[in-house]
């Protein structure tokens, strides 16, 4: 499981639109890379829909925003459609991304246990080093904090 300070695994994974994402290409950029259970959902829409709207923000401040969870492209798209998301959503269907990241495992909710991703966050600098981490993310006012820590980085 990576931690503060470590170089964030790589990837290059396909995303919204078409056409893939890869970590280390975006570099000497920022990344926020977070990851979320389900597109659509309630939780991970507010989330999504936050970090849109801050979008503008984010890019002012050099730093790229990635959704990762393991839908489909075509989820993916969906849900952009649907509510006008303005960020990248990679698919990492096989899942070696989320195990890389250490954020798929086992999870619990109204009492049934399952395998599931945790809702996580990572900064990730210039260099490719994660300069922070958010474990067991609640979505509301997470992209505000996410954003208060790259205008403090």
């Amino acid at each position: 499981m990576p931690q503060t300070g470590d170089i964030a695994p790589d990837f290059t994974l396909p995303r919204d639109g078409g056409g893939s994402v890869t970590l280390s290409a975006l570099r000497p950029g920022r990344v926020v890379l977070y990851f979320y259970p389900k597109d659509d959902t309630p939780g991970c829409t507010v989330e999504a829909k936050d970090f849109t709207t801050m979008a503008a923000d984010f890019t002012k401040a050099g730093v790229t925003v990635i959704g990762v969870s393991k839908d489909s492209v075509g989820a993916h798209d969906k849900f952009v459609a649907k509510h006008g998301l303005g960020l990248i959503l990679a698919s990492d269907a096989d899942g070696h991304t989320c195990e890389d990241y250490g954020v798929w495992g086992e999870r619990q909710m109204y009492g049934k246990t399952f395998m599931g991703i945790e809702r996580a966050t990572f900064l990730i600098g210039p260099k490719g080093e994660i300069q922070q981490i958010w474990r067991k993310v609640k979505a509301d006012g997470h992209a505000e904090a996410v954003l208060a820590a790259v205008r403090n980085a």
